[in-house]
């Protein structure tokens, strides 16, 4: 099939991937634009892994305040250069984070974030409940991961389902953005301040 700058032109703003890489989805997919997307995704994913490691040093701090001024959060996400921390996108995908944060009140970024004491504790907290249950000791381990892996959903900012697409966690919705923007991006820290009555 003859792939036509209109096919190109198409996929560029369905996806808004580079020119070049639209066409090669294209020619590769038959002209295809589902499976053309799903090759650009794909791609990306993978371009978003090999730039994990690079520094990001520039960057902005995002506030959101929530209406009525009683809930606010702020986010510090990095970026490698301010080129990137000055694009819409990435001013936008701060602002999704610092309203994430705002809405789920998350303890810590990543699970990694979590102290290996507190962790200890809950293994053995979940390792009881499951034994005060009658579990059968080839189960308790299963059920301990499993109610970690739910703590962790809850508590690590990476792992929440997103809240405006709940389809995908916030570490997807991340991954998604190192690839849209070509640059390794890191969520920093944040913090969340509520008034409570």
């Amino acid at each position: 099939m003859a792939i036509t700058t209109e096919m190109i032109k198409q996929l560029r703003e369905l996806t808004q991937a580079g020119v070049l890489d639209c066409k090669k989805a294209l020619e590769q997919n038959d002209g295809d634009f589902e499976k053309a997307t799903e090759y650009l995704k794909q791609k990306g994913l993978a371009s978003a892994a090999k730039k994990a490691d690079r520094a990001a040093v520039d960057g902005r701090v995002e506030a959101y305040i929530h209406p009525g001024d009683k809930l606010a959060a702020l986010v510090e996400i990095n970026c490698e250069t301010d080129f990137v921390a000055l694009t819409e996108t990435f001013r936008s995908f701060c602002h999704d984070v610092a309203m994430q944060v705002a809405a789920t009140a998350p303890r810590w970024v990543s699970r990694e974030d979590v102290s290996p004491a507190e962790l200890a504790e809950l293994k053995a907290e979940y390792a009881q409940q499951a034994a005060d249950e009658n579990k059968p000791a080839n189960i308790v381990e299963r059920i301990v991961e499993g109610k970690l892996a739910k703590f962790f959903g809850e508590t690590c900012l990476l792992e929440q389902a997103y809240i405006k697409d709940d389809s995908k966690t916030v570490q997807q919705l991340l991954t998604e953005m190192i690839a849209k923007l070509g640059e390794n991006i890191k969520i920093a820290r944040f913090a969340r301040f509520q008034i409570t009555n």
